[in-house]
């Protein structure tokens, strides 16, 4: 395939979709990581409580246990407008009337059990919105044009990253002017921004119901009473998925996958939990905002497209590994302005460099994650195989303030041992690299 060829993928209408749909998957993270991180900092909470805050991120982790309801439940009223759309409408209205009562909060650091428990239904819708807008590119994109994957991956990541930091700018940009309460008013109207442009989107055409009954006629022989098809109905929707995962790769593929999955991101993980309170120690709420949001943001944006141009002729393999040497090496970057203080250039530098490497990464990691997905359960698996990977991104990452202050408050050292997270992932994918090139190879090749 040319380039021309590759760069045409981006006229489809449909990449405009995702990325409006990135926008709103990487939205809720202001509310939730960045502008909490600074709001509880400004308000005297410590790194060690603003990373436990950071547990109620863990749901994301857990997605994939009622992802087959987005797949198989409809939503009464709604459902008319689409399967995923009406499950997206849904997620975000709900966050939106949660960001108002979040907005009423004066002392947050007095009233930090009610803002945990805020946000982690805020995290809740969120990470159930992005089980159908995930569900929503794979429908749209997956069984298509072998380089439309890389290209939908590419406008998901810069469309997430858009969501996240642009509306993150403003924040920080204003957030010493008009307070955080006001922040959060206004956050909670670009919510309902998100809900107009979820209903002007197309709901994918897919043969997902018509699979889905032939895998229920499998379980299904002559006349059965009703809690016999609510047994039958239970098993297609929570148990198939999970088999269909196996049974396509093999036992020992399919839990080496799950384990590279699992370890690959950690150490960008800790770095991103913890890299705003960092931050908040060396520069102002408005800095942060022109270098982390705005000029990272655009970065972010810009490198991602490379990424999946770059991706399409490196393959999914050698992308993941080259990403993961990457952000191996923007990491340590951080540990240089630790030890050098609060240097602008050096600020610039290293947010320019982990951005890159950090969208260069994703693009083939999500790439990599919609190969693995099967048509029928489309919404099921992604999130199974999401949620793993959140699993260190969230869980493990909470404890990335505790991690600091054991080290006496070192961010040099913390940053180097952030980068040296990323070997373990790395050396499982020299191991598994052969069988994962051929269920690319096999994807590409049952795509036509």
């Amino acid at each position: 395939m040319t380039l021309n060829d590759t760069l045409k993928t981006y006229l489809d209408k449909r990449i405009l979709w995702v990325f409006l749909m990135g926008c709103a998957s990487g939205f809720p993270w202001v509310l939730i990581a960045s502008a909490l991180s600074a709001w509880l900092k400004d308000a005297g909470v410590s790194r060690t409580e603003i990373g436990l805050v950071g547990i109620a991120y863990g749901i994301y982790a857990f997605n994939f246990l009622w992802a087959p309801l987005i797949d198989r439940v409809n939503i009464p009223s709604i459902t008319r407008i689409g399967q995923r759309k009406s499950w997206i409408l849904l997620t975000q209205a709900a966050m939106a009337l949660l960001t108002l009562v979040l907005a009423t909060v004066q002392a947050p650091g007095e009233q930090l059990a009610l803002v945990g428990v805020l946000i982690f239904a805020i995290a809740l819708f969120s990470a159930t919105q992005d089980i159908a807008i995930d569900a929503f590119r794979v429908d749209h994109f997956s069984y298509g044009n072998q380089a439309s994957i890389p290209a939908a991956s590419a406008m998901a990541t810069v469309g997430w990253w858009a969501g996240y930091s642009f509306p993150g700018y403003f924040a920080f940009a204003y957030a010493d002017a008009v307070g955080w309460n006001t922040i959060y008013l206004t956050l909670a109207g670009c919510l309902g921004a998100f809900m107009l442009a979820t209903c002007l989107i197309k709901e994918p055409k897919t043969d997902r119901e018509t699979l889905q009954r032939e895998i229920e006629s499998q379980y299904l022989h002559g006349e059965q009473t009703r809690s016999q098809r609510m047994i039958t109905w239970l098993t297609v929707t929570a148990w198939e998925p999970l088999a269909d995962f196996f049974k396509n790769h093999g036992l020992r593929l399919a839990i080496l996958i799950l384990v590279f999955i699992f370890l690959f991101k950690i150490g960008e993980a800790f770095l991103g939990r913890m890299s705003i309170v960092f931050y908040k120690e060396l520069f102002t709420n408005e800095e942060i905002g022109t270098y982390q949001k705005l000029y990272g943001g655009l970065a972010t944006c810009v490198f991602a497209l490379i990424g999946s141009i770059i991706n399409v002729r490196l393959g999914v393999t050698r992308g993941l590994f080259i990403g993961g040497v990457a952000m191996a090496g923007s990491n340590l970057l951080f540990a240089w302005l630790a030890m050098a203080g609060p240097d602008k250039s050096i600020l610039l530098f290293a947010i320019l460099t982990d951005n890159f490497t950090t969208a260069f990464s994703t693009v083939a990691f999500v790439s990599f994650l919609t190969a693995l997905t099967g048509k029928a359960f489309s919404a099921t698996q992604y999130a199974l195989l999401a949620s793993i990977g959140n699993a260190g991104r969230t869980v493990l990452a909470s404890s990335g303030g505790w991690f600091v202050d054991w080290t006496g408050g070192n961010w040099p050292l913390f940053f180097v041992l952030t980068a040296v997270m990323v070997i373990p992932g790395l050396l499982l994918l020299v191991l598994i690299r052969k069988p994962l090139e051929q269920i690319s190879t096999h994807h590409k090749d049952s795509n036509g």
